[in-house]
């Protein structure tokens, strides 16, 4: 199949993990083809796909969030869905696409559009949820096996599709690409106790965690700073309000920041403390950056990071053994160092953009000779 005209849609103006990764498959497609990306709103985002140059259309469409899983929330999904499905398949008869990328399966109303305008759909699945039932699961799951074939971001996240009700035959997994910038820095000679989590505040991705074991480590006589750099979701101001409750001077609130390389950079060992984890951007992000990574042994971050080879894993949701790892990194830094610097090159080596972008474009059907 050649593709000549690629539409593709994603669920946030954003700049986190999935977004980031939304740049690169985009920047991956229009080498090879005319791509068109329809967005909910204008944000960070937006200018990043315009480099690629892309054309972007804005189009608010129902985004499944758990806020919606109640009778009132499923009733205005049903109210949205009616007033915008006709809406998308209409844009995708006046495109005319070879095909439809659906990033993320948090619109899964874009599939059942590309399936009503007759267009080849393929679904980037980011997520692997395992805190819901099996039945919800699999409703959830159900529009994603509308899709003629699905892309995901890990094992883990092919196991979460396959045990829904997926056809493995029509899910490829292709690692994350995340851009290795070469403007990485050596670790400090002697560590000043400097931790950094990057990434939505939010339970799922354990900030509270990072928080506690901070508080553990200067209750030790340690003197440690923490800083988070993220923000929440709208809906949950609460979250932020719990672990501003929890933290003492030692955390520092760093905010929604684009890059983040320089907070990496100020880093003496970096954290990702998550609780769920299709895949991880910001483990890899932070041995690119050439620290040491001390993230939770869950799901994706279990195929990134080797343990005490090129970092360290610990249990999640564990802040007393997440501050032991950060206290035996800080007390062995030749150690950390090395760990580091085993981190940045498994890293160079298994999660090179170029392989990604190649695997995207495959995904799709275009022919790799165009690449």
């Amino acid at each position: 199949m050649s593709v000549e005209r690629v539409v593709v849609t994603h669920p946030s103006p954003d700049l986190y993990g999935s977004d980031r990764m939304l740049v690169e498959s985009v920047r991956a497609l229009s080498e090879v083809a005319e791509v068109t990306v329809v967005l909910p709103a204008e944000g960070p985002l937006c200018d990043r796909l315009r480099e690629t140059g892309s054309e972007i259309v804005i189009m608010p469409t129902p985004v499944l969030r758990k806020s919606l899983l109640s009778p009132l929330g499923l009733l205005t999904l049903g109210r949205q869905t009616l007033s915008t499905l006709p809406r998308m398949v209409a844009l995708l008869r006046r495109a005319r696409p070879t095909a439809l990328y659906v990033s993320t399966i948090t619109i899964p109303l874009w599939i059942v559009a590309g399936r009503l305008a007759r267009v080849h759909v393929v679904c980037h699945a980011h997520e692997a949820e395992q805190n819901i039932s099996p039945l919800l699961q699999r409703l959830l799951t159900a529009p994603v096996r509308l899709a003629h074939h699905v892309v995901a971001n890990s094992e883990a996240c092919l196991r979460t599709l396959t045990g829904a009700g997926v056809r493995p035959d029509r899910v490829t997994v292709i690692y994350n690409g995340v851009p290795d910038r070469g403007d990485a820095t050596l670790p400090r000679d002697v560590p000043e106790g400097r931790l950094a989590v990057v990434g939505r505040l939010s339970p799922r991705k354990g900030s509270d965690v990072a928080v506690r074991a901070a508080a553990l480590l200067r209750e030790r006589g340690r003197r440690v700073t923490l800083t988070l750099v993220g923000a929440v979701f709208p809906g949950y101001e609460w979250f932020e309000e719990e672990l501003r409750g929890l933290a003492g001077e030692e955390v520092v609130f760093a905010g929604f920041q684009d890059p983040i390389t320089p907070f990496l950079a100020d880093a003496d060992i970096v954290l990702v403390p998550s609780r769920e984890e299709p895949f991880g951007n910001v483990a890899v992000e932070g041995m690119l950056a050439g620290r040491p990574v001390v993230a939770s042994e869950a799901q994706g971050l279990r195929e990134i990071i080797r343990n005490d080879e090129t970092g360290v894993l610990v249990p999640p949701g564990e802040p007393e053994v997440l501050a032991d790892a950060i206290e035996a990194l800080l007390d062995d830094w030749p150690h950390a160092c090395a760990l580091a610097r085993a981190g940045q090159k498994s890293a160079r080596e298994r999660f090179d953009p170029a392989r990604y972008h190649s695997g995207i474009v495959r995904a799709l059907g275009v022919p790799l000779i165009a690449v």
